[in-house]
């Protein structure tokens, strides 16, 4: 009777751990190099996307090239390729993408000690989403021609791209939040290594297709550098500690990390 009465109120407080924000403890070199990547990321990712949006507006620098772009893209089109890049779009794309990064937030919410990683990923995607939504009608930048568009009409704004924002999200705040933790060099290269072949992909996939011009793209992967700037800034701000300093008027001390 003792075993039976007592396992609600494990359960009770297994369940309520998950809402604990884990700490870690480095050195504070290694929490320098974290919010030095937070800055870079930012400031970078905020400058190219100023030029861009100037040169967007303006018709003027980078935006000059988005015609050659589109029609280099044009020209490399061929049956077997058009399939592929129709996937592309499908996978990542505004109905299987938010699914995809769905199932992995309740599988990482169920599996995980703590949820504090995967309420970051999802802060982090809805933050671009919200984001794309907002600028693509205030810009009104126009797509390509129809006739260009490979997979049917899309008559909406096209800066920035939704498809690329959301892949570069998603991979690089994967590769974070888990590179982060787990701290083996093969990981992390490996796990960015992936990320950028993804982003690659899906940018060759809405330039291919005709959907976007080259300005969109990279202005997506520009906010995203920002957005996963900030989440790695609050990260780190909130998670990373170093032994014997003081926390909230108490000296912090190594505990056992979570996963």
């Amino acid at each position: 009777m003792t075993d039976i009465a007592e396992r609600p109120s494990r359960s009770r407080a297994g369940w309520h751990q998950k809402f604990v924000v884990e700490e870690r403890y480095v050195e504070p070199s290694v929490r320098r190099r974290f919010y030095a990547l937070s800055a870079v990321l930012i400031v970078v990712g905020a400058v190219a996307f100023t030029i861009l949006l100037v040169g967007v507006l303006t018709h003027t620098g980078v935006q000059r090239l988005d015609v050659p772009v589109e029609r280099w893209f044009d020209a490399q089109r061929s049956q077997g390729l058009t399939g592929f890049m129709i996937a592309m779009a499908i996978i990542f794309g505004p109905v299987a993408l938010p699914i995809i990064v769905f199932v992995v937030l309740v599988v990482w919410v169920v599996a995980a000690r703590h949820i504090w990683r995967p309420l970051l990923l999802a802060a982090g995607m809805l933050t671009g989403v919200a984001t794309a939504l907002v600028l693509a009608p205030i810009i009104k930048h126009p797509r390509p021609p129809i006739g260009l568009m490979l997979f049917g009409p899309d008559h909406t704004y096209s800066f920035p791209s939704g498809h690329v924002l959301g892949v570069a999200d998603f991979f690089l705040l994967l590769t974070f939040l888990l590179a982060s933790r787990i701290q083996r060099r093969w990981f992390t290269v490996t796990a960015l290594t992936v990320a950028i072949v993804m982003i690659a992909i899906q940018v060759y996939s809405r330039l291919y297709l005709g959907y976007h011009w080259f300005t969109d793209t990279m202005s997506s992967i520009a906010l995203s550098m920002i957005i996963v700037g900030i989440v790695i800034a609050i990260d780190t701000a909130r998670t990373v500690r170093i032994p014997g300093e003081e926390v909230n008027g108490a000296y912090s001390t190594p505990q056992t990390e979570g996963t």
